[in-house]
C-alpha cells in the first residue's frame, strides 16, 4: 500500500485548471472541505481596481460622518450619490514603497506590497487582481481585463524601472500583466469568437497529471480512479448536450453579447473618449461575465495626459500635481467621474434582488496620498456591495494603528472573490471592517 499522505483538497492539475480526487483506501486523508455556501442561482461577485497617478488635492480629498449623511471632500464630489454604498479608508500604506520615495517606487507595488528591485533589474510581486484571476478566471472566457488609458513608459528614473509606474497589474514579480490601450482590441479580447482554454475539457487538461497518479495507487483504488473519470467525462458530454438545447440552469447573465458597437480601431486622441470606451467595456465584460476580475489604470504615474476638455492644457498631468490649485482639482473630479459613471452603469443592471453594483467591489486607489510624494497613507474609496458581504456607509480611518498594512485591504477583497490566503504581501490578516 502507498505511504502517499494526501489531503482532502489534493487535486488533479493541469494549466489552469484542477480536480478534486474521491477518497481512497490507500490514501491517508484528514481535513474535510468547507462546504460551498455560494448559491448557482447567485450573481457572482466582481472585482474592479481603477487607479490614477500623482494623488489627489492635497486638502481636498477627506470624509467625515458616515452612511448617506457623510461629508465628502470636493475631489470625492462625483460619488457624492453612492454614499451608502461606499466605504472611504485612510491610513493604509505600502512600507515597501517608502524605500525609493519617488513615483516608480511607490507604484510598482500598490497591488502586492512586495519589495522592488532597482537599477536595471525588474522584480515586484504579483497583484491581487492576478492572484485572484490564477484562481478564479476559468470561470469565465477572459481570467482578467487589464485596461489602460495611457501607454507604458519603458524608461528609467532615479534608478527605477518606469514600467513600475506605467503598470499596476502584474502576472508574476517579474512580469506586468500585458497592458490594453488600444479600446477595439480590449473588446475583441471580450468578444471575439476563438478557442478558449476554458472551452478545454477538464479531464482532458488533467491527463498527464492523472496517469502518473494512476501509477501510485493499489489495483482496487485504479478501478475506483478510472470509474471516477469516467463519470466526470459522462457528466461533461451531458454539460455540453444541455448548453446546446439551451437546458442550463441557475444564474445567468442579463446580456449574452454585446449591446455596444465595436469602438474603432486606433489610440482614441481624446481622453475624455478614451475613459469613457474603457468604462463601458469594464462594465459590458461584467454584464456578460466575460471576466470577474478587472484593473483601470486610467493614467500613468509620472504621466503626461493633458485635459484640453477641462481647459487645463498648459500643463502635464505630473507637474499639475505639485501644485493644490483650481485646475488640479478639476482633474482630480475628471478622474473620479469615471468611478462614478462605471457605478452608475453597474447600478442600473439588476441582478435578481441586487444591482450588478451590489454584486461588485470598485476600488479607486493612487501610490501617494498628494503630488509631494507623501506615501505614508494612500488615498482609497470603495463602492460596491461585494456581493452583499460589504458594508455600505463606512469612514474608516488606521491611521495611528498597528497593522495598518494596505496588503490586508486586499486579503479581504480576496474573500469576498473565494480566494482566501494566510498571508499576502507584508499582511497576515484581512481588514475585519471590510
Amino acid at each position: 500500500m502507498t505511504t502517499h499522505h494526501l489531503s482532502r483538497r489534493t487535486m488533479l492539475r493541469g494549466i489552469g485548471v484542477s480536480m478534486a480526487l474521491p477518497w481512497m483506501e490507500s490514501l491517508r486523508v484528514w481535513g474535510d472541505e468547507p462546504k460551498n455556501k455560494d448559491k448557482s442561482s447567485q450573481a457572482p461577485t466582481r472585482m474592479a481596481i481603477l487607479f490614477s497617478g500623482c494623488g489627489y488635492h492635497k486638502s481636498e480629498w477627506w470624509a467625515k460622518g458616515q452612511g448617506k449623511s457623510m461629508q465628502l471632500g470636493k475631489v470625492l464630489k462625483p460619488l457624492e450619490d453612492f454614499r451608502d454604498r461606499m466605504t472611504f479608508i485612510r491610513g493604509l500604506y505600502n512600507a515597501e514603497a517608502l524605500k525609493g520615495n519617488i513615483h516608480s517606487s511607490q507604484t510598482g507595488n500598490l497591488l502586492s506590497g512586495a519589495p522592488l528591485a532597482a537599477g536595471g533589474t525588474i522584480r515586484s510581486g504579483t497583484s491581487v487582481d492576478q492572484i485572484v484571476a490564477q484562481r478564479i478566471g476559468r470561470q469565465t472566457k477572459v481570467p482578467s481585463l487589464v485596461l489602460g488609458c495611457e501607454k507604458a513608459n519603458p524608461s528609467v528614473h532615479k534608478n527605477y524601472s518606469m514600467l513600475y509606474s506605467s503598470h499596476i497589474s502584474w502576472s508574476s514579480p517579474t512580469s506586468p500583466t500585458p497592458l490594453e490601450v488600444y479600446p477595439s482590441l480590449a473588446f475583441d479580447q471580450l468578444f471575439k469568437d476563438k478557442a478558449q482554454r476554458g472551452d478545454q475539457s477538464v479531464l482532458d487538461a488533467v491527463l498527464a497529471d492523472a496517469q502518473d497518479f494512476r501509477r501510485d495507487i493499489s489495483r482496487s483504488d485504479q478501478q475506483k480512479f478510472d470509474e471516477y473519470l469516467n463519470s466526470v467525462r459522462e457528466v461533461e458530454q451531458r454539460i455540453a448536450r444541455a448548453g446546446q438545447r439551451g437546458e442550463l440552469q441557475g444564474w445567468r447573465p442579463t446580456l449574452s453579447k454585446p449591446n455596444i458597437p465595436r469602438p474603432k480601431d486606433g489610440y482614441p486622441q481624446d481622453i475624455v473618449e478614451h475613459m469613457r470606451l474603457m468604462c463601458d467595456i469594464l462594465v459590458l465584460a461584467f454584464q456578460t461575465d466575460t471576466t470577474r476580475v478587472c484593473t483601470l489604470k486610467l493614467n500613468n504615474d509620472h504621466g503626461t495626459l493633458r485635459f484640453p476638455h477641462l481647459n487645463v492644457d498648459y500643463m502635464i498631468h505630473h507637474l499639475l500635481s505639485h501644485n493644490d490649485t483650481a485646475d488640479w482639482l478639476k482633474v482630480n473630479q475628471f478622474f473620479v467621474e469615471q468611478m462614478a459613471y462605471i457605478a452608475r452603469k453597474l447600478d442600473a443592471i439588476q441582478e435578481g434582488q441586487r444591482t450588478a453594483l451590489d454584486n461588485s467591489m470598485l476600488m479607486l486607489c493612487s501610490s501617494m496620498l498628494h503630488g509631494g510624494h507623501d506615501a505614508t497613507q494612500l488615498p482609497v474609496v470603495m463602492l460596491g456591495g461585494g456581493g452583499g458581504r460589504i458594508k455600505g456607509g463606512q469612514n474608516l480611518n488606521y491611521l495611528g494603528k498597528a497593522d495598518r498594512q494596505m496588503s490586508r485591504l486586499f486579503l479581504s477583497m480576496m474573500d469576498k472573490m473565494g480566494v482566501r490566503l494566510k498571508k499576502f504581501g507584508d499582511a497576515t490578516k484581512p481588514l475585519a471592517e471590510v
